[in-house]
């Protein structure tokens, strides 16, 4: 049973005087001297409900607080727990970011590696960025961001996902580190008769815990608890959906953006399954229990996970959401049946090139017609009436499409739809088409510069301003002005959406979705508004793509994106 929060049992996890030295030690791997140096001079104190917390001003005149505890380390016996609250004696100093939750690590020649970082158990931090003249009762919106990496990896200290950017331009902005993996996912019978009769979801509980922390507290930041947007890529996407559907969610933000990954009743395993997950990992770990289980060293752990991500390929155990009856009372399509989620503006986005089908290896004409062909036989027609190609480049394009009705597209206005059927509040779709501007000479190892388009996660340096993050250790890119015009354009729209809930601006007309305006906004060079492709998906949804083109065995397709 976890005691008072401040005090320490012997079972309990470290004193806070501990965790201060932990966190400054693990903070010191993760600066950078360049990051130390934009330290211009410390903040005063605020008082937090977890106790008092002193930040800094950064060169740019930001405020910022690195490396904020929001619930006690999940170690020891509070591994496969539901985070419990935290707080402290004197002031925690919040000047370094904290280490990332244990997850396998980055390649240092991939498109999104940005330094290395410290990994542990004891990883529940967040940081927070909020305007120089921002202080308590200036109500400033608050845009808080959830970690995508399959629910294996992600670190709220990537370069590429800081808000100092959005601070500077009058927002407060939040983001955290969640459990990730089996640490953060898995079930398992005695797990379940600990814990009331749940288990699992700790990823999702962590995220909870957090915004709640965020609602309690954001205040004394500058910001406005009644005005919090969460925002999600990919699993984070997944992740704002799960905390839309939780009933310990309701209340804690005011609108949700899902950057790919907006999927709305889809399955979920249920508790039994995610325990037979557990017993499976409990056979491959040599455990006899779960007290067993609870002292073998995290890294053990981490071997027997199955892994796709970063360049590491590993069969193992996977382990995923489950409908626990707490977190997650019952399936997506029951809770929107009953419109019992979260009623909040919304925004569905994607991007365009970041999903495969077997047509995306063609490169010509009658590379596609005969395709068509072989997928769809005497259907062939009817599909090359509804994506017709006379040329080359029209079967290119043609191809593009037909990914983004197959899949993200598709998905989005699914979300789109559901929102209009089940709830009051509006909801706006995206599509972000802007290839990045590599560097002349530049390699990474996980993609194709020349053939990449817009990639999985291409959107969110363009959302939070971190275009530069992507120079840090070598040229990666040389942007344009037009890439920067850009992403002042979505910086803008996206502090708008958590402003007021409508992420139109003065650059940016942005009509929510409906039947008479089935299309997505379109983030490029030049704004535009990108029709919907009803006959499309509903033929692609009735006859779904293989997996990969016949006769070829499945792989990455050479120029597609990095998983994140």
């Amino acid at each position: 049973m976890h005691t008072t929060p401040g005090r320490r049992s012997d079972h309990q996890a470290p004193s806070t005087s501990r965790l201060r030295c932990l966190a400054f030690a693990a903070g010191l791997l993760a600066l950078a001297p360049q990051a130390v140096s934009q330290v211009v001079s410390p903040l005063a104190p605020i008082r937090s409900e977890s106790g008092l917390i002193a930040g800094q001003t950064l060169k740019s005149g930001v405020k910022a607080w690195l490396g904020v505890p929001y619930a006690a380390p999940p170690v020891q016996d509070l591994r496969w727990r539901p985070p419990q609250p935290i707080s402290w004696e004197g002031v925690w100093n919040a000047d370094r970011l904290g280490p990332e939750c244990i997850q396998v690590l980055r390649p240092h020649d991939i498109n999104h590696y940005f330094g290395e970082e410290p990994t542990s158990e004891n990883c529940l931090y967040m940081n927070i960025w909020s305007p120089g003249d921002a202080k308590e009762g200036s109500k400033l919106p608050v845009i808080v961001f959830i970690y995508g990496g399959g629910g294996t990896i992600g670190s709220s200290g990537m370069d590429s996902y800081k808000g100092e950017e959005l601070a500077k331009r009058g927002a407060v902005f939040v983001n955290f580190n969640y459990r990730v993996g089996l640490l953060g996912f898995m079930a398992h019978p005695e797990l379940t008769a600990e814990q009331d009769g749940h288990s699992g979801n700790y990823a999702y509980l962590d995220q909870n815990a957090a915004l709640k922390w965020i609602k309690a507290n954001i205040g004394k930041f500058g910001g406005n608890p009644d005005r919090i947007v969460i925002m999600g890529q990919s699993a984070g996407a997944r992740s704002v959906t799960e905390q839309i559907f939780s009933p310990l969610s309701k209340g804690l933000f005011s609108g949700a953006v899902m950057s790919s990954g907006c999927a709305w009743d889809i399955e979920t395993d249920t508790l039994a399954e995610g325990e037979k997950t557990g017993l499976k990992a409990q056979e491959l770990l040599g455990a006899k229990n779960l007290a067993a289980m609870r002292n073998i060293p995290a890294d053990k752990i981490l071997a027997i996970q199955s892994e796709s991500q970063v360049g590491t390929k590993r069969e193992g155990v996977k382990a995923n959401g489950v409908i626990d009856g707490y977190f997650t009372p019952r399936s997506q399509k029951e809770i929107l049946t009953s419109n019992e989620m979260s009623d909040v503006p919304i925004i569905a986005h994607y991007n365009r090139d970041e999903t495969n089908t077997p047509f995306s290896a063609v490169k010509t004409l009658k590379g596609y017609t005969d395709m068509a062909e072989s997928i769809y036989g005497s259907k062939a027609k009817e599909f090359l009436t509804i994506y017709p190609a006379t040329t080359d480049a029209e079967a290119a394009s043609q191809i593009t499409q037909i990914a983004l009705d197959s899949r993200l597209a598709k998905n989005a206005r699914h979300c789109a739809m559901l929102q209009a059927k089940h709830n009051k509040s509006p909801a706006y779709i995206s599509m972000f088409s802007r290839k990045h501007s590599f560097a002349p000479g530049v390699d990474y190892a996980d993609i194709d510069e020349k053939r990449v388009g817009a990639y999985h996660t291409a959107d969110i340096p363009f959302w939070f301003g971190t275009l530069e993050t992507f120079n840090k250790f070598r040229q990666g890119r040389a942007w344009t002005d037009a890439d920067r015009n850009l992403s002042e354009k979505m910086m803008a729209s996206l502090i708008a959406f958590a402003n007021t809930g409508d992420p139109q601006t003065k650059e940016v007309e942005w009509k929510p979705w409906s039947a008479a305006n089935d299309s997505a906004m379109t983030f490029d060079e030049t704004l535009t508004t990108t029709p919907s492709n009803p006959a499309g998906i509903n033929f692609i949804a009735a006859n779904p793509l293989p997996q990969s083109a016949p006769g070829a065995a499945p792989g990455r397709i050479p120029g597609a994106g990095p998983r994140d």
